[in-house]
């Protein structure tokens, strides 16, 4: 199995709190046996997942955020966001994969 830092799992919001954040969200999501066939990890490729079904995530994540108005392009994007900070990158060739950046979220954010 896969091992993660501890502070990948701290769930430091409570359901249905805005804090949390999506690449949180989607670790969250990883880790729980009853949404393999919504996400999964690609085995094999350290901290890189397939969203096997992207409306039904983009659902998951509206209904934590309280907003019934999401949907994948909206999330897409979301996660756009985290390839500047280098959190996260898409996998090219590969439609709906991206991959985890563990050590940028271990590393502090130097100036």
């Amino acid at each position: 199995g896969y091992h993660f830092p501890e502070w990948a799992y701290k769930t430091e919001s409570s359901p249905g709190s805005r804090q949390i954040q999506l690449w949180h969200f989607i670790l969250e999501l990883l880790q729980k046996e009853e949404f393999r066939h919504v996400i999964a990890w690609q085995q094999g490729e350290y901290g890189e997942f397939v969203i096997k079904d992207p409306d039904e995530v983009a659902r998951l994540w509206g209904r934590r955020k309280c907003k019934p108005q999401m949907n994948y392009d909206k999330l897409s994007r979301a996660l756009r966001y985290y390839y500047n900070k280098r959190i996260l990158h898409k996998t090219k060739g590969k439609r709906f994969t991206y991959k985890f950046n563990f050590n940028k979220l271990v590393m502090p954010n130097y100036p």
